[in-house]
């Protein structure tokens, strides 16, 4: 038989601030659910959360037991649950492609879905999803997110260039300006 509860009186309850289950005084409750309570010990007011491993949900057990009137009710196979999940085996999914004829994988190079490719770290892996320049790899442990498209040349990569050499002297001191005046030949006036 459930217990029935009401505004003031008490209830086991998880404490937000004590971080214990403790009694605590019901505060508010929205029809039969409780809202609202304050902890015993500490004082504080919060959200109802029941004590770690109770619901109030029934168990499965009890949903299935039935409450109609008289009848058992059959077993609904032919409809699958959101439990059921459908897992598809990665060799599965390769069977029927061309893995002889897998391009190795670069960057460089374009994909489209359910093509076969041949990575040099993580093996043979199936393209199942192109997103502008990024492609998901199903390999056989994981999958992973690639760049792809991206054959440009080498003028798009950034080249070196030295810093050119325009003064000569001690590389931890800066050079400051009257040391480049007191450079300058005597013959020319310095400009200011």
């Amino acid at each position: 038989m459930a217990t029935q509860h009401k505004v003031g009186g008490e209830v086991d309850a998880f404490c937000t601030r004590c971080r214990l289950t403790l009694a605590h005084t019901i505060l508010a409750m929205v029809g039969t659910k409780i809202a609202r309570v304050r902890c015993n010990t500490c004082n504080g007011d919060h959200a109802f959360r029941s004590a770690p491993g109770t619901t109030d949900k029934p168990s499965p057990s009890a949903r299935s037991s039935g409450g109609g009137t008289g009848g058992t009710k059959a077993p609904r196979a032919s409809r699958p649950t959101a439990e059921e999940k459908i897992i598809i085996s990665f060799e599965e999914q390769l069977a029927g492609k061309d893995i002889a004829n897998a391009p190795r994988y670069s960057p460089k190079d374009t994909y489209k879905p359910e093509q076969v490719i041949q990575h040099p770290t993580f093996g043979l892996g199936l393209v199942t999803a192109v997103r502008g320049d990024k492609v998901d790899i199903t390999f056989k442990s994981e999958t992973k997110t690639l760049v792809h498209g991206r054959g440009g040349g080498p003028a798009e990569k950034p080249a070196f260039s030295p810093p050119s050499a325009k003064a000569t002297g001690p590389a931890d001191k800066p050079i400051s300006e009257t040391t480049e005046e007191a450079a300058s030949p005597p013959g020319n006036p310095a400009e200011s």
